[in-house]
């Protein structure tokens, strides 16, 4: 590591060290999007790393970590509105003195996109904090917030489909695509993030709801047989349409997508079988045998398909 941080000036050691950093992030936080990434190709690893970790540090500002280390609601929003405005600045700059922000926003600038994507990213963050968790960690059942269709369409946008926007910009940004193309990737990209997103509702619904007081599947607060049904079949739906536009990926983009793809569906199949009353009690998990297996499984039939 030494070496490589001789040969180069002062902003390329910078600009390494952050994107370090960030990788650590990804690391400590996710196994499975940790593994996705290494089967990402090297030209866009750091990239989605980046994103992810400035992702990740905003939802634990928002997720109870700023609450847990005592900080009032109100400066909860003033250091949600400064990690934004300091994002945007790094993204008009192409420097911060926040490694994981100066990581984030070379990749934003490399990938061609700017506060088109971070600003609905930041307004659902901030949806958090209107949540009766924000600041007050006494917050109970009774105090739930529940989102309504509409509502819970603008946050999955803006929380999970412009990440999904994001990671296409950074695998297409030496392609070249007709318009239609281009259309039908950011659809399938907007269908991925949403999928993950809803798949993880149903898997945090005891955390979302008895900690943090948030129902993002149900505006009641609650979610019985019937309407997790209903939600399993709209993520499968999410997760057909995703799956359609991956031949349209870079190759070195693809087996990472599927990977990821696979997992959450396999994921979904585990949702599709547990009693709703369960899903507060437990969170469903795929075990790492079977990760692994399935990971394997889509690197054998990506490899044997280039073959032919």
């Amino acid at each position: 590591m030494k070496r490589d941080l001789d040969r180069l000036g002062p902003l390329g050691r910078y600009s390494l060290v952050s994107d370090r950093i960030s990788r650590s992030v990804i690391g400590a936080y996710s196994t499975s999007f940790g593994l996705a990434t290494r089967l990402l190709g090297s030209r866009h690893r750091d990239h989605v790393r980046n994103i992810y970790a400035l992702v990740r540090v905003a939802d634990e500002l928002v997720d109870g970590v700023a609450t847990e280390a005592g900080i009032p609601a109100e400066q909860q929003h003033r250091m949600l509105d400064q990690l934004e405005a300091d994002t945007e600045s790094g993204m008009r700059l192409g420097y911060s003195s926040n490694p994981i922000i100066h990581a984030f926003a070379r990749t934003a600038r490399d990938s061609g996109f700017a506060d088109e994507l971070t600003r609905p990213f930041f307004a659902s963050m901030r949806t958090d904090l209107q949540t009766p968790s924000a600041g007050d960690s006494a917050a109970g059942a009774e105090e739930r917030v529940g989102f309504g269709q509409k509502e819970h369409a603008d946050y999955v946008y803006g929380s999970a489909e412009v990440v999904g926007l994001m990671c296409l910009r950074v695998f297409a940004r030496d392609e070249s695509y007709s318009p239609e193309e281009e259309r039908t990737l950011e659809h399938g990209a907007r269908n991925l993030g949403a999928a993950f997103q809803n798949v993880n509702f149903l898997r945090d619904l005891g955390d979302d709801t008895q900690r943090l007081g948030r129902s993002y599947l149900t505006e009641e607060g609650t979610v019985d047989d019937r309407t997790k049904e209903r939600w399993i079949v709209a993520i499968r739906e999410q997760i057909a349409a995703a799956a359609q536009t991956i031949p349209l990926l870079p190759g070195d983009a693809r087996l990472a997508v599927l990977s990821a793809l696979r997992l959450f569906s396999a994921l979904t199949d585990s949702l599709a079988q547990t009693p709703a009353a369960e899903l507060p009690r437990r969170r469903i998990r795929v075990t790492g045998p079977h990760k692994a297996a399935l990971f394997f499984r889509t690197i054998c039939e990506m490899r044997m398909g280039a073959k032919r």
